[in-house]
């Protein structure tokens, strides 16, 4: 691991959150490693205690970049005092990144810790149905975040239509968004 002056990532999509300024960003590199929680097996990459203490107790959510390729992610605790970041297959792939291999990580406090992006279809369906954008607003941010994620981790469009109309009728009515309803 090393240190490396800071500066700041990649260019974001226009669905990013804004961007920490340049001297907010605590860079470091760091190998990607394989772990995560035991039900969850995926890449980590851990943060230096030095950066850790730069971001703050606080920091939970934050946003950066990989060997350029933007994050928005939280920390994960890893036991001992020690946490990290969590890279899912598809950054792997999308940043070209392999196990045992050193990245380039740039992280900063999140600046808008509470916002969810949202997959098309679902911002779509929750924009034409007011009561069902209610439920999902009566909702925590993690549960935002998993209802967003089951709609956009769907690899076929058929299932993530099939999905959020699901979600979106189980929002609408009050109900909890993954549990089956009687008659469903």
């Amino acid at each position: 691991m090393r240190l490396t002056p800071a500066a700041p990532p990649g260019v974001h999509a226009a669905t990013s959150p804004p961007m920490p300024t340049p001297e907010s960003f605590c860079a470091f590199e760091a190998p990607l490693e394989a772990g995560g929680p035991s039900f969850m097996p995926t890449q980590i990459v851990r943060v230096p205690p030095l950066v850790l203490a730069e971001l703050g107790p606080k920091a939970k959510r934050l946003t950066g970049s990989i060997n350029g390729y933007p994050i928005r992610l939280g920390l994960l605790a890893l036991g001992n005092g020690e946490k990290g970041i969590m890279v899912n297959k598809a950054t792997c792939k999308a940043a070209g990144l392999r196990l045992g291999q050193v990245v380039a990580v740039q992280l900063a406090l999140d600046p808008t810790p509470d916002t969810v992006d949202l997959p098309p279809e679902l911002a779509e369906g929750l924009a034409e149905w007011p009561e069902a954008q209610a439920g999902f607003e009566r909702h925590n941010v993690s549960m935002r975040r998993a209802i967003a994620y089951h709609v956009s981790s769907a690899k076929q469009s058929e299932t993530r239509l099939k999905r959020t109309v699901q979600l979106l009728q189980r929002l609408a009515v009050g109900a909890h968004p993954f549990r089956a309803r009687p008659g469903e």
